[in-house]
């Protein structure tokens, strides 16, 4: 699952890069050299892991304790040790401790930005030719591609996900509309139509880098072009998108969102009637479902990002499960990301929790074709736009996230862009 990124405040690459060398990154190169045979009975190899997990705690953390218990019963010698880290501080975490060299997991979920900055700082167990990685062909293409860093692997996906509009289908009829919006213009008339018809908002907005990607792809934006290596976040496309989503706040389709907690806000208010359209991925619909507005799920809608003057662009997102090079328990931590990223594993998940499955196979699991969202996710997920795999990629977030504060303090978008651009440049200081 992807939960929401909250850009996070990470510890400086080029810093990391130079400390990799340190004592963290030499005991997690000499654990990478010291691939042990695994027993020809898997299910006698013995230890203690530890998992740092970052889905939420109350909605879908039963389920993958559900699964850990089911390993656990299969690999009765491995003893799991879950700990839920919150999504907006395991990047930051994990860094400090793999770069102490003391206190990192045995395994990470990684969501997929993070997973090539890891392993560029030598954070992450190669995984090529260990039991973890199982089947690789039938693994999508998209989470695939993320876990790959200079022709090595370094995790195996767990889900992958992508935005849609999540709508209260009772409020868009009151304001006569049985059809979600299309486009940005029908988006922003839609919103304020519900307002003046019902009284609550049409549209509560998300601060957050990540929810701020279907407006800059749907201008035929983007932050980087990775083949000539050029920074391209400063370009009229991405300023006429961020002033769309400056023109929805000011025509009041949008009340002006508070810069901290807007997602759980957005998410309440959603939930309890107050708001009728917000942004989101399948991984908030087990908390949707639980509001009082969507006891009777049917009411929930779910639809494509609308479109721009260009397209429809939804980011891609996910979530991988990694090991951490300086681990000694290497095999068991192997076993655990082939039992978990198994098509079973992940149907489960997906059955459960509505989360998109990474392996092809999963679609095909009876539990998984009975879940409707899945099936409404799926083509939405089929024409998202890839984000970049690099190993800076985990780092774009956070200017582009106070580049998004500063518009909503006021700030023109291209000065907005202007900041981002120039912090660009401080992190990736050898592209254009």
């Amino acid at each position: 699952m992807r939960r929401a990124i909250s850009a996070v405040t990470v510890v400086a690459a080029l810093a990391l890069a130079a400390s990799a060398c340190g004592s963290g990154s030499d005991s997690g190169t000499s654990a990478a050299n010291e691939k042990s045979a695994a027993p020809a009975d898997p299910t006698q190899i013995s230890g203690e892991i530890t998992w740092w997990d970052t889905t939420r705690p109350d909605s879908e953390g039963p389920t993958f304790q559900k699964l850990i218990k089911e390993f656990e019963a299969k690999y009765p010698k491995i003893k799991v040790k879950y700990v839920n880290v919150p999504s907006d501080q395991a990047q930051g975490q994990f860094q400090t401790a793999a770069q102490a060299g003391t206190g990192a997991p045995d395994i990470i979920r990684s969501e997929v930005a993070w997973t090539s900055q890891f392993a560029s700082l030598g954070y992450l167990q190669p995984l090529d030719g260990t039991r973890a990685v199982d089947n690789e062909s039938d693994y999508l293409a998209g989470p695939l591609s993320s876990t790959k860093y200079e022709g090595k692997t370094y995790a195996v996906p767990q889900v992958t996900d992508t935005l849609a509009l999540l709508y209260n289908k009772k409020l868009l009829k009151k304001a006569g509309y049985e059809e979600a919006p299309k486009t940005f213009d029908e988006l922003k008339k839609v919103a304020l139509d519900v307002k003046a018809k019902t009284g609550v908002n049409g549209l509560t907005l998300n601060v957050d880098s990540y929810f701020l990607l279907p407006f800059i792809y749907g201008e035929g934006g983007d932050l980087l072009d990775v083949q000539t290596k050029k920074i391209v976040v400063n370009s009229p496309a991405n300023a006429k998108a961020l002033g769309e989503v400056a023109d929805l706040i000011t025509s009041g389709a949008a009340p002006k969102p508070a810069l901290q907690d807007s997602y759980a806000n957005a998410m309440t208010a959603l939930k309890d009637g107050k708001t009728a359209m917000i942004y989101n991925g399948p991984w908030a619909l087990s908390e949707v479902y639980q509001g009082k507005e969507f006891q009777d799920k049917s009411n929930l809608g779910i639809a494509p990002v609308p479109a721009g003057s260009v397209k429809a662009g939804a980011p891609t997102g996910g979530w991988n499960y990694a090991v951490y090079a300086g681990s000694k328990n290497l095999d068991a931590s192997y076993e655990f990301l082939r039992f978990m990223s198994s098509a079973s594993s992940l149907a489960t998940v997906s059955s459960e929790l509505g989360l998109l499955p990474a392996r092809a196979s999963s679609f095909d699991d009876p539990k998984v074709k009975e879940n409707q969202d899945v099936a409404i996710f799926k083509p939405i997920l089929d024409t998202a736009v890839a984000r970049p795999w690099i190993p800076e990629g985990g780092q774009l977030f956070q200017p582009l996230l106070e580049g998004y504060q500063a518009l909503l303090d006021g700030t023109k978008p291209e000065d907005a862009l202007k900041q981002v651009d120039e912090k660009y440049h401080g992190i990736m200081k050898d592209w254009s």
